[in-house]
């Protein structure tokens, strides 16, 4: 009954619906509806087609449910028990073919202010009702919800640290949501689901199991969490699978470490078995063990006693015979020495040619035989002993013709002390015949103080205008032929000395140099060496390493790989010494650092290594154009490539104060800057030393001016170093501009009381030339003070280094002048350098098996961009990256330019940032906020 009358009462409200709905229209078009609305079959319920089914709003989007139903007069939804209004329906009417009947299809529109503004005990339902002349029918209930994912998860996996073989839990809870979130997992970024691995479970609720832990199984873990709202990403699980050491089997016990008696041998072992890794527990226990041994004496073998003569036999010899048992040589002593047998004429020698002993000797034909061979040997000694005397008396004699020692003893007399110093062997002059070119040593001694006023002056004196009139000299000559007897010193000879060859205008006073070591010779007469070499050299292998160039801003550094394995070489780098060779374009390059070469010239190696040459340039490349250059043959240069410019031939990196260039062809290098306009800069480094002159009231302060390089700075202080000076205050830059103007150098506030200076010297000046191009070359200026009194042991004033129209830098001179209060600054801050060059994994900041992993990582191109140009970028190397993209490791070169520029910090932390900050993954929802940032930790770095 109850359905009979909802179907009547269906039946007024469809009659109503044709009232409202089709006699609104036009008449005709109502009529005609009426009859279409009829079964064309009597007696069937509706059946429905399409059912409504659930549903979800995502954001503000309307769903839609649908019915479809045959027979049906017509089909309303009603949602949480009431009906739709018949506005909101949307219906359609089609025709059966096969049965004739008609075919009703009903669309309504939920949005999601409806379901909010619904409060009821259970979800936003909806079903529809279709009705025929027999009765209605009703489908199934679809509930309506609206979507969501919150952002938070309800439980983040945990890092985790395995053995290997060990069971690896990640737990994940994903975030509340409408529907239920599906879970899945990440591992660098990679979905787990498509390693297809036995090994690996995540069916047990949203967690992630792996069985047996192995190496490869180290990575970041992330579990994704989606529904059709959104993805969530949690936080990074870092799982490291780490592998405890293991003892190798042990070695053979060592022979015993003495020959004799009691000592130690000892065997070992190696923790290899497997090796540490990842953190892994090193060893536990001994890896050397030690045992007492003890080792049988040498004994040596001695010779018993002779046993007796044999009878004679009839060769007219007898024999006898000794055995090496007295005692016998055991555990490796030595056997007897000398023969084990002896043979011996038993007749004196009286046997005939036939054998036949001689009964009839002439003993006295025998004995006067004997006196005239020995009557004869004596004559012929006496003859060689006077025709030696002879000899010796004519050499002597002919010898004496040189000259005999006339030196005037009154000469060594009034305060004077000798000095002493070598000449130059051809041409000397102070030979009597100048022709005669022996191969002699020659020296000078002379009688007298040597003195010079200002110990900087690096001319030479010539003999006139060194030495004073003395009556003489006294020469002293090494005849090679008393040389190669061996009594070569006692070969004096001497000579009358030109008028003019002994010191002038010398101070009585001083009698010492004060430890100034200066060339006193002209060269004429003296060789000027030439500057040390600075070279280093190491053998390199597979494993790679570096070479330093100490306290000059140089160095090579040969990555692991480069050189093929079984291969090693004999790699050399050599910092050039003598005056530049590069060649000015059109008069306007100059150097900005050291030239550099790097070989042997056939160096093999499969990557480019990374050489790192300081500058004194302010680098700003509106200003600068620098380029690098290679030296091709003697004098002549070939320009390589331009700092700015993009390359595959090699790269060049510059940074405030170094070069770092990657180099795959050994040769000499220099780098050169062009100034664009006159605000470029290059950097000077100023310094100020100070010695006591010759003379006791005088000192002598100099001011250096060299570029901002530690090589160019080097020579300064081995000049220093050599002629005894004292820095007086740590080194300061100036900054030059390339804009033609001068240097000033100027002393200022002297104490006027206590020192003098000479006049018109307070200030001095460099032309803006020399500065400019000084081509690594020390350009100095000398002050000369004077102190009144002996009591002045402080000496304090202020030196203005300036250049006109440009910047300005004061020196702080405050120093005692006595010796003994000295107190010293060293000439460089830091300690100096010893270690020329490291092998192996100890010349690299970055271990080698993070190393690997990092390549791994960013070698292979990434979807998300995770590859080699953002770890570049991360690191700051942002130009020519189409030089790494040829290159067959890119990232690997890139770690390699990295460790040559941090080679002095080794400060890991930047590296560590940059690849953390890559690891940050920034995602937005799709409903248009921004979603959640995950940290992919990829700290290899620790």
């Amino acid at each position: 009954m109850g359905q009979c009358s909802e179907g009547r009462y269906l039946g007024i409200l469809f009659l109503l619906g044709l009232y409202t709905s089709g006699f609104a229209t036009k008449g005709s078009e109502s009529s005609d509806a009426l009859p279409e609305s009829m079964p064309s079959v009597p007696g069937t319920l509706p059946h429905f087609l399409v059912e409504p089914e659930d549903a979800y709003i995502i954001k503000s989007n309307p769903i839609h449910l649908r019915c479809r139903a045959r027979p049906a007069m017509q089909i309303f939804f009603k949602c949480n028990g009431e009906w739709v209004h018949q506005n909101e329906h949307v219906s359609e009417e089609s025709l059966d073919e096969s049965t004739g009947l008609k075919i009703r299809e009903v669309l309504i529109n939920v949005s999601r202010q409806q379901v909010e503004d619904f409060h009821g005990p259970e979800d936003y339902w909806c079903l529809c009702v279709a009705w025929s002349h027999l009765g209605t029918s009703k489908s199934r209930k679809a509930s309506v919800r609206i979507a969501y994912l919150r952002k938070n998860f309800e439980q983040d996996p945990q890092g985790s640290e395995v053995p290997i073989e060990g069971m690896i839990v990640l737990h994940c809870r994903p975030p509340e949501g409408v529907p239920v979130a599906e879970v899945e997992w990440l591992k660098n970024e990679e979905l787990v689901s498509l390693f297809k691995d036995d090994n690996i479970d995540t069916r047990a609720d949203h967690n992630l199991i792996i069985k047996h832990a192995r190496l490869s199984d180290s990575g970041n873990y992330t579990c994704l969490a989606s529904n059709i709202v959104a993805k969530r990403r949690s936080m990074s699980a870092t799982v490291v699978v780490y592998v405890n050491g293991g003892w190798s089997s042990w070695t053979e016990w060592s022979a015993c470490n003495v020959r004799c008696g009691r000592g130690w041998q000892k065997r070992s072992r190696t923790c290899t078995n497997p090796a540490p890794l990842n953190g892994g527990a090193f060893c536990e226990g001994m890896s050397v063990q030690k045992s007492t041994c003890t080792a049988l004496c040498p004994v040596d073998g001695s010779w018993d006693v002779w046993s007796d003569w044999s009878v004679c036999s009839p060769e007219c010899d007898r024999q006898r015979s000794r055995d090496c048992t007295a005692p016998s040589p055991r555990h490796g002593g030595k056997s007897c020495e000398g023969p084990s047998q002896e043979t011996e004429n038993c007749t004196d020698g009286l046997c005939t040619q036939n054998r036949k002993l001689l009964h009839k000797v002439k003993p006295q034909s025998i004995e006067s035989g004997s006196d005239v061979a020995l009557y004869s040997g004596l004559a012929a000694g006496i003859i060689a002993v006077a025709v030696l005397v002879v000899a010796v008396t004519l050499y002597r004699k002919s010898q004496s013709e040189y000259g005999v020692d006339v030196i005037d003893s009154s000469a060594l007399t009034g305060g004077f002390q000798s000095f002493n110093f070598k000449t130059a062997r051809q041409g000397n002059s102070l030979l009597l015949n100048s022709s005669m070119q022996p191969d002699l040593a020659v020296s000078r001694t002379y009688s007298g103080a040597i003195c010079f006023q200002d110990p900087m002056d690096k001319e030479l004196m010539t003999e006139s205008s060194l030495f004073d009139p003395l009556p003489d000299i006294k020469v002293k000559v090494q005849s090679s032929f008393m040389v190669s007897l061996g009594v070569a010193d006692r070969a004096e000879y001497h000579v009358k000395a030109h008028p003019e060859t002994f010191p002038r205008r010398v101070n009585r006073d001083c009698n010492t140099l004060n430890g100034m070591n200066e060339t006193l010779l002209h060269p004429s007469l003296s060789t000027v060496p030439s500057k040390p070499e600075l070279r280093t050299v190491g053998i390199f292998g597979h494993l790679g390493g570096r070479l330093v160039v100490p306290n000059t801003g140089v160095s090579l550094l040969v990555p692991h790989g480069a050189i093929s394995e079984d291969t090693s070489w004999e790699m050399y780098m050599i910092v050039n010494q003598e005056h530049s060779s590069v060649q000015p374009e059109e008069g306007s390059e100059i150097l900005l650092g050291p030239e550099v070469t790097y070989g042997p010239p056939d160096l093999a190696l499969s990557s480019p290594v990374a050489m790192t040459i300081a500058h004194c340039a302010e680098v700003n490349m509106e200003h600068w154009s620098i380029r690098l250059k290679r030296q091709v043959e003697q004098d002549k240069w070939e320009e390589v490539m331009s700092v700015d410019d993009e390359s595959t031939g090699c790269y060049c990196l510059i940074d405030s104060h170094s070069c770092l260039l990657l180099l795959e062809q050994p040769g000499t290098y220099a780098l050169v800057g062009e100034p664009l306009t006159e605000a470029a800069v290059k950097r000077l480094k100023l310094a100020a030393f100070g010695s006591m002159s010759c003379n006791a009231l005088d000192y002598s302060l100099r001011v250096y001016c060299v570029d901002d390089t530690p090589h160019a700075f080097q020579e300064v202080v081995a000049t220093e170093k050599s002629r005894g000076g004292q820095l007086l205050e740590e080194p300061k830059t100036l900054l030059f501009k390339g804009n033609t103007f001068s240097l000033q150098v100027s002393i200022q506030d002297i104490p006027q009381f206590l020192w003098s200076i000479k006049p018109f010297t307070t200030c001095q000046e460099f032309p803006f030339s020399p500065v400019w191009c000084s081509n690594q070359q020390p350009l100095h200026c000398v002050f000369s003070l004077e102190r009144y009194s002996p009591a002045t042991t402080q000496l304090s004033c202020k030196i203005s280094v300036r250049q006109v129209k440009g910047h300005e830098q004061i020196l702080q001179v405050y120093t005692s002048v006595v010796e003994s209060e000295k107190e010293s600054i060293p000439f460089f801050m830091q300690a100096d350098c010893t270690v020329t060059s490291q092998t192996g994994p100890k010349a690299f900041k970055i271990p080698f098996s993070i190393r690997q992993r990092i390549c791994a990582t960013f070698d292979t191109a990434n979807a998300k961009g995770k590859d080699w140009q953002l770890l570049a970028q991360k690191l700051h190397i942002e130009s020519n990256l189409a030089y790494f993209a040829k290159q067959k490791s890119p990232s690997a070169v890139i770690l390699n330019l990295w460790e040559a520029q941090h080679q002095d910090t080794g400060d890991l932390d930047s590296l560590a940032s940059a690849l953390e900050e890559i690891g940050k993954i920034h995602s937005k929802s799709p409903d248009g906020n921004e979603g959640q940032s995950e940290n992919t930790d990829l700290s290899y770095a620790a």
